[in-house]
């Protein structure tokens, strides 16, 4: 199974774990970091998520695994929040986060350039608003290749 295909099989399996509770998936990453692979699953609700919420699910999603086992060799589970630099994923994020410091870099020049930091206004039309510079601009939706809100200090 590819790297891409576990992430999807993983993430369709946690949206079931949440359904009905307050939390929802953000995100499934199954990188190799020092030799090792890591499987992270990044959880979110309103007000934050906890340790019990994360143990939760951890615990669930470890039987799964071990039950449906689509991960060759070893690897470690990691459920946690996404943090305060929230990754933006789905399409209802970029409307979410609106009045939110972001942080956007795409995949290829739009207004001359890769890396953006402003306010998000929101999405429309598949373009994500974005105040920058003293102007909205709209940068395309599948052009993006990372979004998250930026830290606010």
């Amino acid at each position: 199974m590819s790297r891409k295909s576990i992430e999807a099989t993983v993430a369709e399996w946690v949206e079931e774990i949440v359904a009905g509770s307050e939390m929802e998936l953000v995100d499934v990453e199954y990188v190799k970091e020092h030799g090792s692979w890591i499987l992270r699953v990044f959880l979110d609700k309103p007000g934050g998520i906890d340790l019990d919420d994360c143990q939760s699910v951890s615990q669930i999603l470890d039987k799964k695994l071990d039950e449906e086992d689509p991960i060759p060799g070893s690897y470690s589970l990691e459920v946690s929040s996404p943090g305060l630099e929230r990754p933006l994923k789905k399409e209802t994020d970029f409307q979410r986060f609106a009045g939110r410091k972001v942080q956007i870099r795409t995949y290829r020049g739009v207004h001359g350039r890769k890396n953006f930091e402003g306010v998000l206004e929101g999405l429309r039309d598949q373009n994500v608003l974005l105040q920058w510079e003293g102007e909205t601009i709209e940068i395309p939706l599948e052009l993006i290749a990372k979004a998250n809100l930026a830290l606010e200090l």
